[in-house]
C-alpha cells in the first residue's frame, strides 16, 4: 500500500511540473527573481547605510547561486533548484497522504532544502581545496616578488607551479597587464575581486600599496602566514566538531527510527502517534526542533574564516 502511496506521490508531482511547464532554468529565475526582487533608489541608498539588511534566506541563495557561477557551475545550481522544488511539492503532498496538515510547512521546508545543504557542503569542500592552493600560491609569488620587484614578472614565472582555479584566475592577472591594460594597481584591484577569501584580498590591497611604497613588501608574508594559521586552527577544529556532529545524528536517527520500531512493539502507541490530534502535534513539533536544530548544528560546527 506504502508503495502505491509513492508512485502516486512522483506522478502527481511530475504532473504539476509538466501542467505548470516547469524547466530548471525557469524555477531558478523565478527564485532568484524573488529573494532580490529590483530595488529602489531609496532601497539602494539604505542598504549603503547599513539602514536595510537582506533577508537571510535571500542572502543564502544568492551567496550559493554567486558561488556556482564563479566555479562555472550555473547549470548544476539550476538543476538544484528544479529538485528542491520538486521536493517541496513532494513533501507537501506526502504530509496530506500521512493525513496530518500539521506537517505541510516542517516537511516540505526540510525537503526542498536538502539539495541546497548539499550544495553548501560541496562549496564548503571547494573552498577548503581552493584556500589550500592560495597559501601555496601567495607563498611562491610573494617570494619572487620580494627577490626582483616586479608583481607581474613574480606570478608570470611560477604559474605553472600552480593548480586550477587559482592559476586561471592570475592569468587573466597577466593576460590583463601585458596585452589589455599596463595599470598594476587597476588589475590588482580585479585580481583582488576573484577570489572570496579575505585574507587574499589582504594580500591583493598590500600588493597595490606596495606599487607606490616598496618597503611594504615584507609585510607581505606575514599576511601569506595568516592563511598557514587558519588551516591550522580548523584542522584542530575538524577532530574537535566531528564527535558533536556524530551524536547529534545518531540523535535525530533514534528519535525518527523509534517511529516504525513502535508500530513493532505496540501498534496501538503508533497509532496514537500517527491518526490522533495530540500524535500530529507532536510529530509536527519534532520535525520542527530537528529542522531548526539541524540548522544551528551547521552554523556552529562549520570552519572558521578569518575576518578583518
Amino acid at each position: 500500500m506504502m508503495f502505491l502511496y509513492l508512485i502516486s506521490i512522483i506522478l502527481f508531482v511530475l504532473a504539476i511540473i509538466l501542467l505548470l511547464g516547469l524547466t530548471p532554468d525557469r524555477v531558478t529565475n523565478d527564485i532568484m527573481r524573488l529573494v532580490s526582487p529590483k530595488q529602489s533608489l531609496d532601497d539602494e541608498s539604505r542598504t549603503v547605510k547599513g539602514k536595510k539588511k537582506s533577508r537571510k534566506l535571500a542572502q543564502f541563495l544568492i551567496n550559493t547561486h554567486n558561488a556556482f557561477v564563479t566555479t562555472g557551475k550555473g547549470t548544476s545550481f539550476a538543476l538544484i533548484c528544479a529538485v528542491s522544488l520538486a521536493l517541496l511539492i513532494t513533501g507537501g503532498v506526502l504530509s496530506v497522504v500521512m493525513g496530518n496538515l500539521f506537517l505541510v510547512p516542517v516537511l516540505s521546508v526540510s525537503l526542498a532544502m536538502l539539495p541546497f545543504f548539499y550544495a553548501k557542503s560541496i562549496l564548503a569542500h571547494y573552498k577548503v581545496q581552493v584556500d589550500e592552493e592560495l597559501e601555496t600560491a601567495l607563498s611562491i609569488i610573494t617570494t619572487s616578488y620580494v627577490r626582483n620587484d616586479d608583481v607581474v614578472k613574480a606570478i608570470s614565472e611560477n604559474i605553472t607551479y600552480i593548480k586550477p582555479p587559482v592559476s586561471e584566475v592570475l592569468k587573466s592577472f597577466v593576460a590583463e597587464t601585458t596585452s589589455i591594460n599596463s595599470d598594476i594597481k587597476a588589475a590588482l584591484r580585479h585580481l583582488k575581486e576573484r577570489i572570496d577569501n579575505q585574507i587574499y584580498r589582504e594580500w591583493c590591497n598590500t600588493l597595490i600599496a606596495c606599487q607606490d611604497d616598496r618597503t611594504l613588501k615584507s609585510s607581505l608574508m606575514g599576511v601569506v602566514n595568516k592563511l598557514s594559521d587558519v588551516r591550522i586552527v580548523n584542522n584542530e577544529l575538524k577532530t574537535m566538531l566531528y564527535e558533536p556532529r556524530k551524536e547529534y545524528w545518531m540523535m535525530v536517527s533514534l528519535i525518527i527510527g523509534n517511529i516504525p520500531l513502535l508500530y513493532l512493539l505496540n501498534k496501538d502507541w503508533f497509532h496514537t502517534l500517527m491518526f490522533t490530534l495530540p500524535g500530529k502535534i507532536v510529530l509536527a513539533i519534532t520535525g520542527t526542533i530537528i529542522f531548526v536544530t539541524a540548522i544551528l548544528m551547521n552554523k556552529y560546527c562549520k570552519n572558521i574564516e578569518y575576518e578583518i
